[in-house]
């Protein structure tokens, strides 16, 4: 059972994805669990066989064991076995067996009506249809906003108990990084438009990147920095509730993909499809009020990361410039961060570095290693 934040503690199995005997890889789902935050879709981070599977419904706390996989070079079991001559290969087209491995079909129990009995993607069809269909499986009770309320208390209630917090804020002149948006969208289809939310995700990360005490984890009595830049993306649920999933590497990626990736989270965090992987292992919080939000924000840190930042709503306000007032648009960007991995310091560095790289959208954009 995956940790899918500080916030949880038990899991429930609602559905396997794949039956025993399922060879896997890293990156496959095989399960989906339901959590407070939703049901969520487990990937495997091993190579082999999936066995000895736990039954639909049985709820587990975080490490419990779902599933064994075996290597391809263990052997399955104990068991003693009669040996058997090794299996003759059996005859199939190549379409019929990429249908076969994508439907589960043992060719092997198959009669061929091919030229000399090869079996034939016709075949494979055949066989499907006769199969009886699944066992119903439970569905998902769905999302429950009491639940993940009493959750994301129990971890900000904790964070603020254990973790010994410092605020920076800073004023940032937003008025290059507009201009820079509008002639890019100008120029581009509604669906392939950025919006700010990407210019402070590519900021903040590179930023990061450079104030690595900001990006990572306290655990054990010590701040284990990450060694990349995962930043979890505060996303508000329409039925009230909250979560952070992680967009990976958003320093490597460009804006335009940057994009995809965040339209595609907030889509599927909406829709209850998160990954566990999404939700196991962001490096920080951002979080962005929006153009509907408060000036500024100063968030509380989710356990056990050691920073949040925060964006305001980006308005329009007199500012000084050359020595002259002007008006421009800003935005106020703020730090929360565990003053046992890093001080004030470090915090208003980052700070500067998130200013820098927003003055220059030219430079986010063309950053992708």
């Amino acid at each position: 059972m995956p940790a899918l934040g500080a916030d949880m503690e038990m899991g429930r199995l609602v559905q396997w994805c794949v039956p025993a005997g399922t060879h896997v890889k890293p990156g496959d789902v095989v399960a989906v669990v339901e959590t407070q935050k939703g049901a969520i879709d487990v990937e495997i981070f091993l190579d082999g066989v999936l066995e000895d599977l736990v039954p639909l419904g049985t709820e587990l706390p975080v490490g419990g064991v779902l599933a064994h996989v075996r290597g391809q070079e263990e052997a399955p079991g104990a068991v003693a076995k009669e040996p058997v001559p090794p299996a003759t290969r059996v005859r199939a087209s190549p379409a019929a067996r990429r249908r076969a491995q994508e439907l589960g079909v043992d060719l092997a129990a198959l009669a061929g009506s091919g030229p000399d009995g090869v079996i034939a993607l016709a075949d494979v069809e055949r066989a499907t249809q006769l199969r009886p269909p699944p066992a119903a499986q439970p569905a998902p009770a769905g999302f429950d906003p009491a639940q993940m309320s009493a959750a994301i208390a129990t971890a900000m209630g904790r964070s603020k108990r254990e973790i010994p917090h410092y605020y920076l804020t800073q004023a940032i002149d937003f008025g290059a990084a507009q201009q820079w948006l509008t002639a890019y969208n100008e120029q581009r289809a509604p669906a392939e438009r950025l919006l700010a939310a990407v210019l402070f995700l590519k900021a903040t990360a590179l930023a990061l990147r450079q104030v690595p005490q900001l990006n990572g984890f306290w655990r054990d009595g010590a701040a284990q920095l990450a060694p990349s830049v995962h930043p979890g993306w505060a996303i508000s649920l329409r039925g009230g509730g909250l979560v952070a999933p992680a967009l990976h590497d958003a320093d490597r990626a460009s804006l335009p993909a940057l994009m995809v990736a965040l339209r595609d989270l907030v889509q599927r965090a909406r829709n209850g499809r998160l990954r566990s992987s999404e939700l196991s292992d962001p490096t920080v919080t951002v979080t962005s009020l929006g153009e509907r939000g408060a000036d500024s924000v100063l968030g509380v840190i989710y356990p056990p990361q050691l920073a949040l930042i925060g964006f305001g709503r980006i308005v329009t306000r007199p500012w000084v410039a050359d020595g002259q007032l002007v008006v421009r648009p800003v935005v106020q960007a703020s730090v929360a961060a565990d003053h046992r991995a890093s001080d004030g310091h470090l915090g208003a560095r980052f700070l500067e570095l998130l200013d820098a790289g927003l003055q220059d959208p030219a430079a986010l954009a063309r950053s992708t290693t």
